[in-house]
């Protein structure tokens, strides 16, 4: 199998570029290195089944380039982050509306037989239904929830109109090693790593009572592994446990929460990341955290019914957010020390 990875320098491409590379699938990875790393793949760049080129989802072009000869695609390039949607709604909209679009007509054209994309937990908005279940959404609350919920009607119709099978994975705050510690936007687990480490206060907002699923990078990359390579009769089979008819002969289109199920404070993670990082340096164990105001567009809680990816795709995530923050502290200890 020949596949796609956009956003392939990026955090969780470059996991799912190296796990694939590994597995003996060809492997084409497209970023424009605005948020990815050329560190993160310089191992794979002497690979004989891995090929970067440097380019923008942007450019449709270069998307049909990157496309050509693909069975999959699994698309992750995106502009992340909450706060920077609201700082720069237009470009999180290019980049993640515009380029999700290039992406799809460049994969029907090649008729790629599956289209892969990273969903988000954002889309599930306002909604106050815990755990969250697929079908139950709420109102978006920042450009970024908008752009990631556009992703899926834009699949929907794709399939519907031109047969592609896609498949989107609603990310929960994932974490792990590659996350990227430093830039105005990085996310909270590297974040307060990085801080701990240099004895510094990480920054809580709110009270710490915001609770989130982490979910640890080796269960996304199941989730992806799963996505691109289960066969539509195992997937229309499979539906069925789920209360699903799904047409036998008809395109798959569907979407999956990727998480572990959990749910952690915010509190809960600072302790958990300091016990963890006071194994390698003891004076982290005195750090405290300093506490502000709540972060425009968050949402207060988040935990992931996975019911549905376990049923239909045969998920099986291996790391609980507890095994994911030791192997991320240990992780990140060894390189930022």
């Amino acid at each position: 199998m020949k596949m796609l990875i956009t956003g392939g320098a990026g955090f969780i491409g470059s996991n799912l570029c190296e796990h694939f590379v590994r597995n003996n699938y060809d492997v084409v990875c497209l970023d424009n290195l605005s948020t990815g790393f050329m560190h993160n793949i310089e191992p794979l760049m002497e690979k004989p089944n891995f090929k970067f080129t440097k380019g923008d989802i942007r450019d449709l072009e270069t998307c049909r380039e990157s496309v050509k000869s693909c069975d999959v695609v699994l698309h992750e390039a995106a502009l992340g982050s909450v706060p920077r949607s609201i700082n720069d709604p237009i470009t999180t909209n290019s980049t993640n509306i515009c380029g999700f679009l290039n992406m799809l007509v460049a994969a029907r054209d090649e008729k790629v037989k599956r289209f892969v994309y990273a969903a988000s937990s954002s889309t599930y908005g306002d909604s106050k239904e815990l755990p969250k279940i697929e079908h139950n959404i709420g109102r978006p609350l920042s450009p970024y929830a908008i752009t990631k919920f556009v992703n899926e009607l834009y699949a929907n119709v794709f399939t519907s109109l031109y047969g592609i099978e896609t498949i989107g994975l609603r990310y929960f705050n994932v974490f792990g090693r590659r996350q990227d510690p430093n830039g105005a936007y990085a996310a909270v687990i590297p974040l307060w790593v990085k801080a701990l480490i240099n004895h510094e206060s990480p920054y809580i907002n709110g009270d710490g009572s915001y609770s989130r699923d982490f979910t640890y990078i080796d269960n996304v990359i199941q989730a992806n592994e799963l996505a691109a390579t289960v066969s539509h009769d195992e997937i229309v089979e499979r539906a069925s446990l789920y209360n699903m008819n799904l047409p036998q002969n008809a395109p798959v289109d569907l979407v999956f929460n990727v998480a572990y199920g959990g749910n952690t404070t915010l509190n809960d993670l600072f302790h958990c990341l300091r016990v963890n990082l006071s194994k390698y340096d003891p004076q982290i164990a005195a750090v405290e955290p300093i506490y502000r105001e709540n972060r425009a567009g968050d949402i207060p809680h988040s935990q992931a019914s996975i019911i549905k990816a376990q049923r239909i795709l045969g998920y099986n995530p291996q790391f609980s957010a507890l095994q994911g923050f030791a192997h991320a502290c240990e992780w990140y200890y060894q390189k930022l020390k």
